[in-house]
């Protein structure tokens, strides 16, 4: 699906952004962006003594070992960072209600993390998945590179019938292709094949990563609006389903609640930080929650 001919220019986009998201966030997070973009930093400062509840990534296992006690690594977070944002837009992505689809949020989000990073002289590029990853955006600074950004993402056309999404390639090209230490925010819904925990977790061991994954109300409770037509996203498989039929939208709804605990104890496994944010949401008050976790996660 690319962007209809009626959609706003890129610019639009991101003066809407500007005006409705990011001058809110401006004022409820008075500025103060680290404990949502930054993490525990790129540069090693010190070593100190295992606390309780300080993060075992951390841990300096061969200062433990002449220590016979844990020690862990403290850093200072650096004045320049580069973020990369690796972009499931596979079609599954395209799925959403009449208010707003996926894609939409994906493009919202995008656009709002670029502009608060490259406004304060960071630089961003972008990993983009289809069918495969199609493209890579290297990383630049500017406000340029944000409108490109959302230029891409209006302009990507969705493929028609396409093999099972598998998140774990984009992963794995983030590996590939992101030498030096950066934040790595992966955007997408994880409906994917298996085996993409592994790359998302080495991903984690060296990057601050940050999952943002998008859900729509409907992929979880199937409204009744009577007989309807439904295709499967990734497959192109066609069926009527009676949505009148509460057994069906009963089986349907444990189905998904199955979904929705195993993507969770995945990143969960991962041990990433995660932020599920719904199409019927509103953005800023999602980021603000989220940097409400990473701020008391820091401070324990």
């Amino acid at each position: 699906m690319s962007v209809p001919p009626s959609a706003p220019s890129p610019e639009r986009v991101l003066q809407r952004l500007d005006w409705h998201v990011i001058r809110r966030l401006d004022g409820l997070l008075q500025g103060n962006y680290r404990t949502l973009l930054y993490g525990t930093g790129l540069d090693f400062a010190d070593l100190r003594e295992y606390q309780p509840e300080d993060d075992v990534r951390a841990i300096d296992w061969n200062v433990t070992a002449r220590m016979q006690t844990p020690y862990v690594r403290q850093y200072v977070e650096d004045r320049e960072i580069t973020a990369w944002f690796l972009l499931d837009l596979s079609p599954s992505m395209d799925f959403g209600t009449v208010q707003t689809h996926k894609r939409a949020a994906l493009i919202d989000v995008v656009a709002t993390l670029a502009r608060l990073l490259t406004r304060n002289g960071n630089r961003v590029g972008a990993l983009l998945y289809g069918s495969r990853v199609e493209r890579a955006i290297p990383a630049r600074g500017g406000r340029l590179q944000v409108l490109r950004l959302i230029d891409l993402l209006q302009q990507h056309e969705a493929a028609g019938q396409t093999p099972l999404t598998s998140l774990g390639a984009l992963l794995e090209a983030g590996l590939q292709t992101i030498k030096r230490r950066s934040m790595v925010f992966i955007i997408s819904d994880f409906m994917s094949t298996p085996g993409w925990e592994r790359p998302l977790t080495a991903l984690g061991r060296r990057h601050e990563v940050l999952a943002l994954r998008i859900t729509d109300p409907s992929e979880l409770e199937l409204p009744d609006i009577g007989t309807v037509l439904m295709q499967d996203a990734e497959t192109g498989e066609q069926l009527y389903v009676d949505t009148r039929d509460k057994r069906f939208r009963a089986r349907f709804h444990e189905a998904a609640l199955r979904r929705e605990v195993q993507i969770d104890a995945s990143l969960a496994r991962a041990g990433v930080d995660t932020l599920t944010l719904s199409t019927d949401e509103d953005l800023v008050r999602a980021l603000v929650r989220f940097a409400g976790v990473r701020r008391r996660k820091r401070h324990k």
